[in-house]
């Protein structure tokens, strides 16, 4: 998807010769964690807010308090994901944006970015997501898809979302009308399932076999 239609220019960014009551009135009129700092067309930063508002003096300039700036941007062609990781890695929720020539030409809300997302058809497919977990040095991506379609299932998308010392987990977006044949399947690989599931065979004949357990020894 071309993100590029939503690069906004509603606010103007600042200079290191405004002052730092400017600066201040901005984020007093504007939901943002962070505003960029222009010269020539060129990004030199962004002021984050909670800095700004502790400046004592709001008549200097905002080039006394250039040590301040924080380096993060965006370029036009990035991809939803890049710039989600981009909005959590600075804990912000704006991303000023570059061009080819790296000049300034807008910025990123991320109110877009997650409507963006929100409305993919990994997000909005009606579709079952599937938690497992597998030891890192025995995990593959290959053969995870590989099961998935050999048991009938649509691949939507996958992402590795958790790592531990030893351990891996993956999360999967998957259409099927078999989703137990995929878990069966899965684990007989030796992935472990994390997610719960209505219906799962496993589990339930798991409870079953508890519950035999348990009658056998009240006898």
């Amino acid at each position: 998807m071309n993100m590029n239609d939503y690069i906004l220019k509603e606010i103007t960014p600042l200079h290191l010769k405004d002052a730092v009551k400017k600066a201040q009135k901005v984020f007093k009129n504007y939901p943002i964690t962070h505003f960029p700092v222009v010269e020539n067309n060129k990004l030199l930063g962004s002021f984050a807010e909670d800095d700004v508002q502790t400046i004592e003096n709001n008549e200097e300039e905002l080039v006394k308090s250039s040590h301040l700036l924080n380096s993060f941007f965006a370029d036009d062609k990035a991809t939803v994901l890049e710039l989600l990781k981009i909005f959590a890695d600075n804990d912000t929720n704006i991303i000023p944006v570059l061009d080819e020539q790296k000049e300034y030409v807008g910025y990123f809300d991320l109110r877009d970015v997650l409507d963006v997302f929100s409305t993919s058809p990994f997000m909005i497919e009606e579709s079952e997501t599937l938690i497992i977990e597998k030891l890192r040095n025995d995990y593959s991506m290959s053969q995870v898809v590989q099961i998935i379609e050999s048991n009938g299932g649509k691949l939507l998308g996958l992402y590795i979302s958790e790592k531990k010392a030893d351990t891996i987990q993956i999360t999967i977006k998957v259409i099927s009308d078999e989703i137990n044949e995929i878990m069966q399947t899965l684990r007989r690989y030796d992935y472990k399932i994390i997610s719960m599931h209505e219906n799962d065979i496993y589990l339930e004949d798991l409870k079953s076999r508890s519950e035999y357990l348990q009658k056998y020894l009240e006898m």
